[in-house]
């Protein structure tokens, strides 16, 4: 084989021979023409060898060695003397009126798979804004036809499609997110469902995770009948964390302000287990609970359901919950009160998160992603694109 054959092996073109290759600081030319004479009119379909013209048109290759490359193609026009027509020879490499490979165009959507701009990629492989996204444009995602046996809700603060807030979808079991809405609204959830998925469908739905937003739990009483609805085990938790917070912070203003600023730098030791501390932090803990009282009695509540969110049996750690609400409920704490109001409200749901070791954890990853990419790009207007740029890049997970 030819050093000729080599190089056009490495680059991987086909009906085309190199002529030359021109060398730059920061780019690649490479000469070619076409290998052989000949084409099928794509208007009569008939064969001709008769050529017409030649023209010299420059293409946009994926970068190579640290260079841009071009391809500097003497292209061939033909004559079809059965029907009259001029027409260019085919190559396989380069799509129809594109001054570009689609090997470039490859590359660029693969690059958009990750949390990058479309600017920063535009910069990478030498191109314009807008035609980096118009190439995104080419990517289109439909809904997901089935629903999985696990789905979980929740809202990101998107800012795009004139909405604060948009929903996403997507099965916790095996990590995939499904689709994007637009509002997160009851009304439009419930359309969703509604129009997209039959009634058999809806019924395949065996646990359906979310936040403490009454609307999806609503939509997942009607539209999912046969799923066990769970909350967050995160989310109502942290009612417990914020009622205990509350306490520190209404009992710190009785003191001095020395002691004010030492409780609040010390609110992770006391948020943290006791069992779990070193005893020198453990010593620091115990001298702050002497100072209150009701910091001490709220730092038992926090301790005790601690410990039964450690339990590994559902059953007993379900009997132990209602143990501490009915003894929060008797204590003379307002914030825990509150909290366990709260609980009670949402009681079935949060015995049911007991039953799985399935959270929203896999969603809220997702959103913080989602996060990571509207920085870099500075937000989105176009609420499309944006749903088909978030599908994209979780889209490996999909595949796998």
């Amino acid at each position: 084989m030819s050093i000729s054959n080599f190089t056009e092996e490495l680059l991987n073109l086909q009906g085309v021979k190199i002529t030359k290759i021109e060398q730059f600081e920061t780019a690649t030319k490479i000469f070619i023409e076409h290998e052989f004479v000949g084409g099928v009119c794509p208007h009569c379909g008939e064969v001709s060898r008769k050529v017409h013209d030649y023209r010299t048109q420059t293409i946009k290759d994926a970068t190579a060695f640290g260079k841009h490359v071009y391809l500097v193609l003497r292209k061939r026009r033909l004559h079809c003397e059965h029907c009259g027509h001029h027409f260019y020879q085919h190559l396989t490499f380069l799509p129809r009126y594109y001054r570009m490979t689609k090997r470039l165009i490859e590359t660029v959507i693969l690059a958009l798979t990750d949390v990058r701009s479309f600017t920063s990629v535009a910069k990478e492989f030498n191109l314009s804004l807008p035609t980096v996204i118009r190439i995104f444009d080419l990517v289109q995602y439909p809904r997901p036809n089935a629903l999985p046996r696990t789905l979980a809700m929740d809202e990101f603060k998107g800012n795009t499609g004139g909405q604060k807030f948009n929903c996403i979808i997507t099965d916790p079991e095996n990590h995939q997110v499904l689709d994007i809405i637009e509002k997160r609204y009851g009304y439009y959830v419930d359309d969703y469902f509604r129009r997209n998925y039959s009634r058999e469908e809806r019924n395949k739905v065996e646990l359906f995770v979310s936040d403490m937003w009454k609307p999806y739990q609503d939509c997942a009483k009607y539209y999912f009948p046969k799923a066990a609805r769970v909350i967050d085990k995160y989310h109502w938790t942290r009612q417990m964390t914020w009622a205990f917070e509350n306490v520190r912070k209404s009992e710190q203003k009785k003191f001095n302000k020395q002691y004010r600023i030492y409780f609040k730098r010390s609110r992770q030791l006391l948020l943290q287990p006791f069992d779990f501390l070193p005893q020198d932090n453990q010593r620091q803990v115990l001298i702050m609970l002497d100072i209150s009282v009701n910091l001490s009695r709220s730092h038992f509540y926090k301790e005790w359901l601690q410990t039964i969110s450690r339990i590994p049996n559902p059953l007993e750690k379900q009997a132990m919950f209602k143990q501490w609400l009915a003894s929060t409920s008797e204590a003379k704490i307002p914030q825990f009160r509150r909290c366990t109001e709260t609980y009670y409200r949402w009681l079935p749901e949060i015995l049911n998160s007991m039953e799985t070791p399935i959270t929203n954890g896999f969603t809220e990853g997702c959103n913080n992603k989602i996060k990571v990419l509207k920085r870099n790009a500075y937000g989105y207007r176009n609420f499309r694109r944006f749903r088909n740029r978030i599908l994209h890049i979780f889209s490996h997970q999909r595949a796998a």
